[in-house]
């Protein structure tokens, strides 16, 4: 039996300011803005390529103040083009960290929820 994470929730203080940032400036679709109620905004957001979204609104729930979430990696093709391509946007993005197990870019939401990047090695010229 397959499990699949699907979405994230991403805790942020400004909807507007943080679906911007991902939309134009990180390239994710913006899948879904639904004000559910007066008290609930749900949005949904999926980075280019991906089976997992993320979630911000207000609403929603969750015990994760905004800015404290640090735990998401994300595998990408090119750590150089993808550091460059945000740079060119004004992202500030660190990079490019450079480990056995991959080369790396990080990057913060307005909100400073960060962001690991990952290029993986390319296992098949491994011995």
């Amino acid at each position: 039996m397959d499990w699949k994470i699907e979405l994230i929730h991403v805790p942020v203080t400004d909807v507007d300011r943080a679906k911007a940032f991902y939309v134009d400036k990180l390239g994710f679709n913006a899948d879904h803005d639904y004000q559910v109620s007066d008290e609930v905004r749900f949005v949904q957001l999926t980075p280019p390529g991906s089976a997992c979204s993320i979630a911000i609104g207000t609403g929603l729930g969750g015990t994760l103040e905004p800015g404290s979430l640090d735990v998401i990696q994300v595998v990408i093709p090119d750590a150089d083009a993808v550091l460059a391509d945000l740079r060119a946007k004004g992202v500030e993005a660190e990079g490019v960290d450079e480990q056995d197990w991959g080369r790396f870019v990080s990057v913060a939401d307005p909100d400073g929820n960060r962001w690991t990047l990952q290029e993986l090695p390319d296992y098949s010229q491994q011995s």
